[in-house]
C-alpha cells in the first residue's frame, strides 16, 4: 500500500515560518509548493512532475486547539531519495533555511552498509530524515 499524502500540523502562529522552511529544505528532493489555501493555514508540496498532487502538507491549527490536533514535536518523518547528492542538498538547504542539524550526511552502518542519510530538525522541532539506501 502506498501512502497518498501525509504531513505535519503546527500552531497557527508558526505556520508561515515552517511552510517556508519546507519550501527551501525539500527543493533538492524535487518538491515545490503546489498550493496554499485557508489563508495559508494549509500548504501542500509535491514532487510529481505534473504538480497536480500534493503528498506533503504543512497545516496550522487554530489557537486553542486541543493537544490531539497538534503534532507532538520531535516526530520523525523520512523521505527516500535516489542518491547521496540529494541527501547532501537537503541537509544544506535545511540548515541554511534555519533548521538545526540532528545528524549530518553520512553512512549509518547500523541501518545498513550503504544507508546514507541526513537528519534536520524543522522549525517546529520535527526530525526530518532524507536517506539513500544505495539500492535505488
Amino acid at each position: 500500500m502506498v501512502i497518498a499524502h501525509t504531513g505535519i500540523k503546527v500552531t497557527e502562529d508558526n505556520i508561515a515560518k515552517v511552510a517556508e522552511w519546507y519550501g527551501k529544505a525539500l527543493e533538492p528532493l524535487g518538491y515545490k509548493k503546489m498550493r496554499s489555501f485557508l489563508d495559508g493555514l494549509a500548504t501542500g508540496f509535491s514532487d510529481h512532475a505534473d504538480g497536480n498532487e500534493a503528498d506533503w502538507w504543512v497545516s496550522g491549527v487554530l489557537e486553542g486547539a486541543t493537544a490531539l490536533e497538534v503534532t507532538v514535536p520531535n516526530s520523525h518523518y523520512a523521505f527516500t531519495v535516489k542518491g547521496g547528492v540529494t541527501v547532501d542538498g537537503f541537509y544544506k538547504a535545511g540548515v541554511e533555511a534555519g533548521g538545526k542539524c540532528n545528524g549530518p550526511p553520512g553512512v549509518r552502518a547500523n541501518y545498513g552498509p550503504n544507508y546514507y542519510a541526513a537528519f534536520v530538525f524543522d522549525p517546529a522541532g520535527n526530525d526530518i530524515e532524507v536517506a539513500y539506501d544505495g539500492l535505488v
